[in-house]
């Protein structure tokens, strides 16, 4: 009896090791991926745009209420300005701007939370390449820097940026005031020009494009300068010892 009870204890043991395993978890976070991916391909969020919010919702619930599926729709790769737009078509300039800027932060949060907790232990030992080991230093000994340099420039795509630096040692302090403080420019311009699109000659339709389309310039001009610069990278002296001992 006890001999059993031993066996049906080390196998729940090593079932346990397994299901908490790091690539038993990454497994998991790539099927929750991919089912929220098929969920906005059944479901088509973008519907809101032409049939609006529900009628018997309305003013600061219904903002909440988007806010909630915003940060959702974030995580299951819904672009942001489809939703930014909405939510200034829906609630105006500013009640939108601070509806999107809430499921910003909202699902900001939850892709990183999911990425450090389900795919950190597995990712971080493949990071062995010159770009990547360069690119993980700079997200973990700068994290709000650089994360305010990917919220800014919209360049990095809003999932890619949350679970890069879930997979980072950047702190969640740090990427959280990042994401909040660096989503504001980008955010209200989709926002306000939701919110006039009714009216697209109009000053505040067209000072949003240009705030719309004038950080993404700069952003490729910015990528395009930097091109070589990872691959400049001095080498360290660990880097030097290999190549002695080659």
């Amino acid at each position: 009896m006890l001999d059993a009870t031993t066996r049906s204890g080390a196998g729940a043991t090593v079932c346990a090791r397994v299901l908490l395993s790091p690539w038993s978890r990454l497994s998991l976070l790539l099927v929750l991926l991919a089912a929220a991916g098929v969920s906005v391909l059944l479901f088509q969020p973008q519907r809101l745009l032409a049939h609006g919010w529900p009628p018997h919702l309305g003013g600061a619930a219904a903002a909440v209420v988007f806010a909630v599926a915003y940060g959702l729709c974030t995580v299951a790769f819904v672009p942001r300005p489809l939703l930014n737009l909405a939510a200034g078509a829906l609630f105006g300039s500013q009640l939108g701007l601070t509806a999107a800027l809430a499921g910003t932060v909202l699902g900001a949060g939850a892709a990183f939370g999911l990425g450090r907790v389900l795919g950190q232990d597995a990712l971080r030992p493949l990071l062995r390449g010159r770009l990547l080991k360069a690119a993980d230093g700079q997200l973990s000994r700068h994290g709000f820097r650089s994360m305010m340099a990917a919220r800014l420039f919209p360049g990095v795509p809003f999932w890619a940026a949350n679970y890069c630096a879930a997979v980072s040692r950047m702190g969640w302090s740090a990427f959280l005031l990042a994401t909040a403080l660096g989503s504001v420019p980008n955010t209200a311009a989709y926002a306000v020009a939701g919110a006039r699109a009714s009216a697209p000659t109009s000053p505040a339709f067209l000072a949003a494009l240009a705030c719309i389309a004038v950080p993404a310039l700069l952003g490729t001009a910015i990528a395009w300068r930097k091109r070589h610069h990872l691959r400049r990278r001095p080498r360290t002296p660990g880097d030097a010892a290999a190549v002695a001992v080659r």
